[in-house]
């Protein structure tokens, strides 16, 4: 069995919407998968949401026990440290989260690219 969290915008379980971000999100659906199946899923709220701080999502998230994290987008210190937790991490997706992680269970969807925040607040870090 694995643990796939999806930073997501709202807090609708897997009818919810991706996020973006995954430290700017409000919460995180926690899937439990085995077998290409999904098992059981749960909303976590992001305690860091609305709060910048460095570091602290990874090492949250690593603490829900997940094996991959899916988001929008990613700073390249954040992959690191989620790689360094053995964490694996996808990027650049969007939609219903659902969706998404059906794509990656059938291996729609895999790798990870960072987004270098060196923009403006009102881009969202998808699709790089």
């Amino acid at each position: 069995m694995k643990k796939i969290a999806l930073a997501a915008d709202d807090k609708l379980g897997l009818d919810g919407q991706m996020s973006m971000h995954f430290g700017r999100c409000p919460a995180y659906v926690v899937a439990e998968v085995e077998d290409g199946k999904v098992l059981a899923s749960e909303v976590v709220d992001n305690p860091y949401f609305q709060q910048h701080t460095p570091g602290q999502v990874p090492k949250f998230v690593n603490s829900l026990g997940v094996d991959a994290i899916i988001a929008g987008g990613m700073g390249p210190k954040a992959i690191d440290m989620f790689n360094g937790f053995g964490i694996e991490v996808v990027t650049g997706v969007g939609g219903r989260i659902g969706n998404v992680l059906e794509a990656f269970l059938k291996g729609e969807i895999s790798g990870a690219a960072g987004c270098s925040h060196d923009h403006d607040h009102a881009h969202d870090c998808g699709g790089h």
